[in-house]
């Protein structure tokens, strides 16, 4: 077992432990990995997580739940808060016996639960969107029940009714509720096995997402129709038609647009002499990816950025009317306003080709992905372009460039495409040759 042989003295182990040794580990022992956590193995075979801490001078022992329900990480984390309590003058060990008096339920599990983890989630709708789906799909279900009752079948109550019609949604929700759970079993509100876990539990009674969901694509402007998009929009008033300008010539999604800020914008890209070189770097804590995205900037992105006004006071780039960040619903709401207006002059307006739905701004990132494709651009180059990073672990840390100043080209040929202005096709092909 080399650094991780069982012992009764304890003192901190020469290497952690490892998920892999967590799963597999048989041999009878006290197992550490630090802060006081170590895995007890009995002679029959049962493992669980134990923490030695100090509590207002007295030392004792906190369990917290067994593997696999509780997973390493899970257990590191519970571990963690209960010593900055202990350091702080709480007491973890009479919380959890407190607890234990009357159960909790599942509803005030959430409340605990979010009050520890949501802070994790940046994305402040992303947090408004876990509540209300827990909220809506739920609480009906489960949340009046002590939490320690909550079994496989009333899982499956819950989510049943929801997995064929609303199977993203549901799908979230799914790993939502084994959070909570795994949560309540690390603080001692229940034990056991989580119900609401995929394998070896649910994925044998409801069929896989990918089975039953039906893709729900966001709907795109048909290629033929964007020179006559763009020419309407250059044509309208107001921030938010600015805003949709931007996103539609860099790609990029709402969120990273309408959080932009001025400091994001490399300096000297507004410059005359930088016209062609303009670059907006957008940093992890926005990208859904996680990882910082580099955005080089078209002549005609640089002109847009040049003519905006600013707010005082405010390093947003893209403003409501009254400062402050501008609403997702603002920006499709140009969209809209301009299909209302093709409604209104009896034609059919801007419409997906495939659903005939019409196009929303999320949308337009499609229209530029074709655009790409069809124009022979390497597939890896408009991929990184829509901040998507293909392949596996080991494949992304390879790909270490970003193809910058090929991207450059490619933004600029996709500009002149929205004015209408076609790129030739012997350049087109010797660009996709490249790749």
């Amino acid at each position: 077992m080399g650094d991780r042989m069982p012992r009764e003295n304890f003192r901190a182990p020469k290497k952690a432990l490892s998920a892999r040794f967590v799963e597999t580990v048989v041999e009878p022992g006290k197992y550490f990995d630090g802060q006081g956590l170590f895995l007890r193995v009995t002679k029959n075979g049962a493992r669980q997580w134990v923490q030695r801490i100090t509590i207002r001078g007295k030392r004792c022992e906190l369990g917290l739940g067994s593997p696999p329900a509780v997973t390493l990480a899970a257990a590191r984390k519970v571990a963690l808060e209960n010593r900055g309590k202990a350091m702080l003058g709480g007491d973890p060990l009479a919380e959890k016996r407190a607890d234990k008096i009357r159960p909790l339920t599942f509803r005030e599990c959430v409340e605990k639960y979010a009050d520890a983890k949501l802070a994790e989630i940046k994305n402040e709708k992303h947090r408004k969107q876990w509540l209300s789906s827990i909220d809506r799909l739920v609480m009906p279900a489960l949340g009046d029940m002590p939490v320690r009752d909550i079994c496989t079948k009333d899982i499956l109550r819950m989510l049943e009714p929801h997995w064929r019609i609303r199977t993203v949604t549901a799908k979230k929700v799914r790993g939502r509720v084994e959070a909570v759970l795994t949560w309540a079993t690390v603080a001692g509100h229940r034990e056991g096995d989580n119900p609401a876990a995929w394998r070896g539990n649910l994925k044998e009674l409801l069929p896989a997402p990918a089975k039953v969901a039906k893709a729900q694509h966001h709907p795109a402007l048909s290629l033929g129709d964007v020179s006559r998009w763009w020419s309407d929009l250059a044509q309208r008033d107001g921030m938010a038609a600015r805003a949709l300008q931007f996103l539609t010539l860099t790609a990029a999604r709402s969120g990273e647009v309408r959080g932009m800020t001025w400091d994001e914008i490399e300096p000297g890209s507004l410059t005359d002499s930088a016209r062609s070189g303009g670059v907006w770097t957008i940093p992890v804590s926005r990208m859904k990816n996680g990882r910082e995205h580099r955005v080089p900037l078209a002549p005609e992105a640089v002109e847009l950025l040049k003519d905006l006004p600013r707010f005082e006071n405010s390093s947003l780039v893209f403003f409501a009317p009254r400062g402050g960040i501008l609403s997702d619903m603002s920006i499709s709401g140009v969209m809209r306003r301009m299909q209302e207006t093709e409604v209104k002059a009896g034609r059919p307006g801007f419409l997906d080709r495939r659903s005939k739905r019409p196009a929303v701004p999320h949308g337009l990132r499609s229209t530029f992905r074709q655009w790409a494709a069809e124009r022979g651009y390497p597939r890896d180059m408009a991929e990184i372009a829509l901040a998507h990073w293909q392949g596996s672990e080991v494949e992304r840390a390879y790909q270490r460039s970003d193809m910058l100043d090929r991207r450059r080209d490619m933004m600029a040929n996709w500009a002149r495409f929205l004015r209408g202005e076609e790129v030739r096709a012997d350049n087109v092909h010797r660009l996709g040759a490249l790749g």
